[in-house]
């Protein structure tokens, strides 16, 4: 029911606030249907410094909020169409960082206590009875508007919380790669390579489950290092890590083991499977063409190969990892001792 003539009276109470403090940058949301009242509440309020934004309806207070998003809402209760309880409502309803936020709401009416528990219960922050005094809407909307900056601050606060824990598990996470990592040719590191190896392992035994591992050696390295110098050397390292890391699946594992030595893990790959991709690997080295130059500027053409042994579990000659290891080790020697460039395979 729309409030009588009297309930809209001008408010009682002429005494002015002092000057305008620290909240006057915040934006005041009025929303009355009678503009007399909405025009006494702004000259009230006005020594404070406050920006003000009026409303006549519920929703136009809606609208209102959505575009300026409002420090606060003072708000009557009943007016045409949408109440101020009802705003009240969605206004609450909204109040995630996904919504309107925390805007603090004071509900005013001419009614002594109807609709107060209700307004408060559906989370109005306040509630004023009209008419009443300017030094007591005065303080209520400071305190408040206190409650906003709070709420503000706190916000920002876990935002920056959370900013710095994405950043501190972000670092986390490069320290992890690094400790993983090693540093010349980028592949996986011994250590996490070890690790990796107990994993799938144990998990190749318990499933039943082909997993083989290579070793690969590339051959001569000492005489690349002593004929064209270490940092050529190097180079030749990290062409021989891209190219093998380019011929294996994303599931593989590819490691350097030490020196001029890399290894590699092979999930659900069977001993014919394993050997093709050494094969496949061998090749691929063996077609690499690297350009050395000299200090006089002259430069030459420097090509190298690698020996693998590979091993296989299921194998009734090897029940633990380190069997594994040593299987494919052996066979790696064996294509060595076979004139090198190729590959050798555990057999049973």
């Amino acid at each position: 029911m729309p409030e009588s003539s009297a309930s809209k009276r001008p408010l009682e109470g002429s005494r002015r606030a002092g000057p305008a403090g620290e909240y006057s940058d915040r934006t005041v949301l009025i929303v009355d249907d009678d503009p007399a009242h909405v025009q006494h509440v702004r000259e009230g309020l006005a020594p404070h410094g406050y920006r003000f934004r009026e409303a006549r309806d519920g929703a136009q207070a809606l609208s209102a909020i959505r575009e300026h998003r409002p420090d606060l809402i003072l708000m009557d209760v009943e007016m045409p169409g949408l109440g101020g309880v009802e705003v009240c409502r969605i206004i609450k309803a909204n109040s995630g960082e996904g919504g309107f936020g925390f805007i603090p709401v004071i509900l005013m009416t001419a009614r002594q206590a109807a609709g107060k528990v209700e307004g408060l219960e559906l989370g109005a922050d306040d509630y004023l009875v009209k008419p009443f005094d300017m030094l007591e809407l005065g303080a209520r909307v400071k305190s408040m508007l206190r409650l906003k900056a709070l709420q503000d601050a706190l916000i920002e606060k876990n935002r920056e919380l959370d900013r710095a824990n994405k950043e501190l598990a972000r670092k986390r996470e490069e320290l992890l790669a690094l400790s993983r990592t090693d540093a010349l040719t980028g592949l996986s590191n011994r250590r996490y390579f070890e690790e990796r190896l107990e994993e799938e392992f144990a998990r190749a035994r318990r499933y039943r489950s082909p997993l083989s591992l290579v070793m690969l050696d590339i051959d001569y390295f000492k005489r690349i290092n002593d004929t064209f110098g270490h940092p050529f050397g190097d180079e030749v390292l990290r062409s021989v890590a891209q190219v093998t890391r380019a011929r294996l699946r994303e599931v593989d594992l590819l490691a350097r083991y030490g020196g001029e030595e890399l290894i590699a893990l092979l999930p659900e790959t069977s001993p014919s499977d394993a050997l093709t991709a050494c094969e496949r690997v061998r090749e691929a080295i063996e077609a690499l063409q690297l350009e050395y130059q000299a200090l006089d500027g002259t430069k030459r053409t420097v090509r190298c190969t690698a020996s693998l042994g590979v091993a296989t579990i299921p194998s009734s000659t090897i029940q633990t990892s380190a069997d594994l290891k040593r299987a494919a080790d052996e066979c790696l020697y064996a294509a060595k001792g076979a004139g090198r460039n190729r590959v050798r395979q555990h057999e049973e």
